[in-house]
């Protein structure tokens, strides 16, 4: 892998492990220096790296920069809280060996527990989810912006006023509680969620798919797991959840880098490991009488790995579709349940639904609009196509609606 390529990657995988080891040993006050820390870390090795070359073991050497950097920090600054400034006093290359461990089991721990931190009842569920994504899973403001469809300036308040909040809480860096646990856990599932729905398709960036971000979503997601605290149906199924998406990677784009729709897709290119994975992990999440979100989008997951277009798997869709509705509308769970409606009894029908939804800022209701009236309306299809092209927000989107527009050309 290039510099140009590995930085990038190990600051996805790398800073968010930096930054919780260090903010575990420092305290959740000094959350801004263990940022700090962390990213003065990466700039040294842009700047190293581009005369020196890459080193044997990237990641071994970013470690040892942020201990070095942590322990200056420690050295010069004191206005740690007393547990750390007596463990200084008493032997301060022993104890900053043990505060500053940058092991795997320790990075593990210390991940797991920030992120049941920032994830605190005392900061509302946008900032919590908005911090997580932030420190532990390296998204810019932009990133975050559009994954809460919201500006740059909401999201830079809101995170200072959680920073704010959790600092006055003097909220610890520790696995909570079991009660404690039930209150959090849903915006850790949220945050992990969004973070791999970032990945699968991403509006910040014009890239069809940024597997980095998908991976470190399921490394987390499978952290949860090891504990028995957090190893329940609903984190199981959205574990199932993803890896039915990512068994798909392979065949979401072409080898120019361009996005393959599903009906397009070629199967063969299917993880069939991943696939028999998320079965496994769903029938998991079966055990019991809950029933969640995750579970109900892992199973119209599964028979997303059915290529046939058989009418029992567009009904089974369709009904986990109208479930899903009723536990929490979205827009684009919406649109996906028309698009199942015209798989399983035609696209009149489909229509009819889909212009009821009256989502007109939304390209992809447009799409849609135009995929139903192709072959029934072909004037109408172009219409909508054209529409969904005007508000696009990525170019791989752009690219995908005009192959459409191609073809409708073509059949003139």
């Amino acid at each position: 892998m290039q510099q140009q390529e590995l930085i990038p990657h190990l600051f996805r995988t790398e800073f968010s492990k930096i930054t919780a080891v260090l903010c575990k040993a420092f305290g959740i006050e000094h959350i801004e220096a263990a940022e700090d820390i962390a990213s003065e870390t990466f700039l040294a090795a842009l700047e190293n790296w581009t005369y020196k070359g890459i080193p044997e073991n990237p990641a071994a050497w970013l470690y040892t920069v942020a201990k070095n950097k942590a322990r200056t920090y420690l050295q010069r600054n004191r206005l740690f809280d007393q547990k750390i400034s007596n463990h200084l006093r008493q032997s301060q290359e022993e104890d900053e060996e043990i505060a500053i461990d940058l092991s795997g089991a320790n990075i593990t721990d210390s991940q797991l527990q920030m992120l049941f931190a920032l994830c605190h009842p005392a900061i509302p569920p946008e900032s919590q989810i908005g911090l997580a994504l932030r420190i532990l899973c390296g998204f810019g403001i932009d990133e975050i912006a559009h994954a809460f469809l919201t500006n740059k300036e909401t999201i830079n308040k809101r995170l200072f006023r959680a920073k704010e909040k959790l600092r006055q809480e003097k909220v610890a860096i520790e696995f909570p509680g079991e009660a404690a646990i039930g209150n959090r856990l849903e915006a850790v599932l949220t945050t992990l969620y969004l973070l791999f729905n970032e990945g699968y398709y991403s509006e910040c960036q014009d890239s069809v798919l940024r597997e980095d971000l998908c991976l470190e979503a399921m490394r987390l997601t499978c952290l949860l797991l090891e504990s028995p605290q957090t190893c329940l149906p609903k984190v199981k199924a959205l574990l199932a959840l993803m890896c039915f998406h990512a068994s798909r990677f392979a065949a979401r784009k072409d080898e120019r880098g361009e996005m393959v729709l599903y009906h397009d897709q070629d199967s063969s290119l299917w993880n069939t490991e991943l696939i028999a994975k998320g079965t496994y992990f769903l029938h998991e999440a079966s055990q019991g009488n809950q029933l969640s979100t995750y579970h109900l989008e892992a199973a119209i997951a599964y028979w997303h790995t059915i290529k046939e277009d058989t009418k029992e798997k567009w009904e089974n869709v369709l009904q986990l579709y109208n479930q899903l509705l009723q536990i929490r509308y979205s827009p684009i769970a919406a649109l996906n349940r028309t698009y199942a409606l015209s798989k399983a009894n035609g696209k009149r029908e489909a229509i009819v639904e889909a212009e009821n939804l009256k989502l007109e800022g939304n390209p992809f209701h447009f799409a849609l609009l135009g995929e139903l009236y192709t072959g029934i309306d072909n004037r109408k299809a172009e219409r909508n196509f054209r529409q969904a092209l005007s508000l696009a927000g990525t170019a791989a989107d752009r690219r995908a609606i005009q192959k459409k527009l191609d073809i409708l050309s073509d059949q003139k």
